[in-house]
């Protein structure tokens, strides 16, 4: 038998230095045989981890691990949703060093959200490995904080996913941990430029570990798992599934964080960030569908149809890589209006941006354009409707109070070519956008624009996208909502959208209230004014009150009537001070008249007998 003393990596007793022949006893051998073609038992047999409350342990698989690590071994592509401190770092670092030790020259990343992440997932391994007993380990030629290197040729590096980090190598095994909470960004330019090429070999493993984080690029791919749109074999454990978790422990948790942030990083529902201008339960409901046509960053779900209309609506962007120049297409040809086409390029200069835009626009019959025009927007907008000639530019207006309105030609000074986005029109188009996303009013099946929404919150007084994320679709949305509000859009399509949504908030306030009533015990007020016959109506057992109500009956106007009907002071409306141009306004107005008309209307018969004067 060979002596191994001295034979330590750089002075760590624990790590065997590479080219140390080692006198195998044939136990040892059948192990190795045996831990080769079977991970769970090398996993069971060999792995330590450090415990919280007992330092370095044997690791002892709950069953769902169990299940990963068949998933890991026997199919190329794997995503795992599972619950936070649930053991999945361990298993993935656990496989991956079954796969580093007994397959050779293999090359394998350990990406994470953040390059600390991906370095702590590092330093795991490195744990577990350095317990392994010296006959099983490989020579070390390497051992950085970042990176691996075995004599074998195996090798192992962590960092950041981002697609500078692992080009130019070829990776046999890749695995992506907590890749919901990788900025959408990232993971675009990550699955565009680096992702085919890992996924492309015949042997290559992808590996994708994550907690839910809103509807991004994770909630696509496990989704797409479900309905066997990809090749990924989807598996997920309920919290419940680890030992020492029950309902007591579920309600303690919940008490120190939130029902909302247990649902999401415990339940793995896929719920979007909090405070968006979409309302949860909405954003749940929102289903997307692939395009029947996709390239260059289009993406059509409807070809064009004869005698249709449709509008577009235009953001601009520098074309340097960051925000996405885009415009969405939309059928306004009637109710509910749907989304048929989307561009989204990051990289398009603004110069060229309008030969895209016109020629989607006339394929869709001459559709109407409404261009963003803040910035390098205005170049764009007077490209399209001076040099290329395009007619069906849609410009705006200043109208004094009422702002920006939506027109065509041109009048004085004031007139603009689109639409320029500020505090007041943001404002009425998000307000739009929401009531006709939740209301149905208008239908899309994009997974981009659903992916936005969800991270579309109210930030400083406004709506934007959480940092990180992106809102250009989302802005085309609020743009398409503001425009659809305009009177000259009822001009154009014989569509009045606010009056559709006023009547059905007002029928929804009706139906609320319809089930209710009001009874009354004579203990209230003993006289009542009818605002529509403008009679004064009191009870007989008060017939013989001041008679100044009488005098007061002779002196009410139906103006002032009105006031009082509306809860507002006669001067507000001698002075046309009521602003009514708001739906929410008019709803509430509505929705205190018809509370004055069920007192009139419920008295109780049973208590009172009324007697009508003039």
């Amino acid at each position: 038998m060979i002596d191994n003393s001295g034979t330590a990596y750089k002075a760590n007793p624990l790590l065997k230095q590479r080219g140390v022949e080692i006198a195998y006893t044939k136990k040892q051998i059948q192990e190795i045989i045996k831990c080769s073609n079977d991970p769970e038992y090398f996993l069971e047999k060999y792995i330590k981890v450090i415990s919280l409350d007992d330092g370095i342990i044997p690791f002892i698989p709950y069953p769902f691990q169990r299940e990963l690590v068949e998933s890991f071994h026997g199919n190329r592509f794997t995503i795992c949703k599972l619950p936070r401190q649930s053991g999945k770092s361990v298993t993935v670092t656990a496989y991956l060093i079954h796969q580093a030790i007994f397959r050779d020259n293999i090359n394998i990343a350990i990406l994470a959200n953040k390059r600390e992440t991906a370095y702590e997932l590092m330093a795991k391994l490195q744990t577990s490995y350095e317990n392994l007993p010296k006959w099983m380990q490989q020579g070390i030629i390497a051992w950085n904080k970042g990176s691996i290197e075995l004599e074998n040729g195996s090798r192992i590096t962590a960092s950041s996913t981002s697609s500078s980090a692992v080009r130019g190598f070829s990776y046999n095994i890749v695995m992506l941990d907590e890749f919901a909470f990788v900025p959408t960004n990232v993971a675009d330019d990550f699955f565009s430029s680096v992702y085919p090429t890992i996924s492309s070999g015949k042997s290559t493993k992808v590996i994708i570990v994550s907690t839910p984080n809103g509807m991004n690029h994770f909630y696509k791919l496990w989704h797409d798992a479900e309905k066997g749109k990809n090749s990924y074999n989807h598996i997920e454990a309920h919290w419940s599934e680890v030992p020492g978790r029950d309902q007591k422990w579920k309600e303690e948790t919940i008490a120190n964080t939130s029902e909302q942030q247990f649902a999401q990083e415990f339940e793995c529902d896929f719920i979007g960030s909090a405070g968006t201008l979409i309302a949860p339960s909405k954003l749940k409901t929102l289903v997307y569908e692939d395009p029947i046509t996709s390239s260059g960053g289009l993406d059509i779900y409807e070809m064009p149809m004869k005698e249709h209309e449709y509008l577009m609506t235009v953001d601009v962007s520098r074309g340097m890589k960051l925000d996405y120049s885009a415009f969405l297409i939309f059928d306004i040809s009637c109710y509910p209006h749907r989304l048929v086409g989307k561009y989204r390029n990051n990289e398009i200069k603004p110069m060229l941006f309008p030969d895209v835009i016109v020629k989607v626009a006339k394929e869709f019959n001459n559709s109407w354009i409404l261009c963003e025009v803040n910035d390098i927007g205005d170049q764009v907008a007077s490209i399209i409707f001076y040099d290329m000639e395009y007619e069906n530019l849609l410009m705006t207006s200043m109208r004094g109070r009422a702002g920006q309105v939506l027109g065509m030609g041109f009048s004085g000074g004031k007139t603009q070519l689109g639409l320029k986005m500020a505090k007041a029109p943001k404002k009425l188009g998000c307000s739009n956008m929401k009531q006709m996303i939740e209301s149905d009013k208008v239908l899309f099946k994009d997974f981009q624009i659903i992916n936005e929404l969800t991270t579309f919150i109210e930030k400083r007084n406004s709506f934007e996208a959480e940092d990180g994320c992106h809102d250009d679709l989302v802005m085309c949305l609020v743009m398409y909502a503001w425009a659809v509000a305009q009177d000259y859009f009822v001009e154009m399509t014989d569509q009045n959208v606010r009056e559709e949504l006023y009547e059905k908030d007002k029928r929804s306030l009706e139906e609320d209230m319809s089930p209710f009533g009001f009874i009354m015990d004579g203990l209230e007020d003993d006289v009542i004014v009818d605002t529509k016959s403008n009679l004064v109506w009191r009870s007989a057992d008060n017939a013989n009150v001041d008679p100044q109500w009488d005098r007061y009956r002779e002196k009410t106007t139906d103006f002032d009537l009105a006031g009082l009907e509306y809860g507002l002071p006669n001067s507000d409306w001698e002075r046309g001070e009521r602003r009514n141009n708001s739906l929410v306004e008019r709803v509430f107005e509505e929705y205190f008249a018809t509370i004055l008309k069920c007192f009139c209307f419920m008295w109780s018969r049973q208590t009172l007998n009324f007697a009508k004067k003039f």
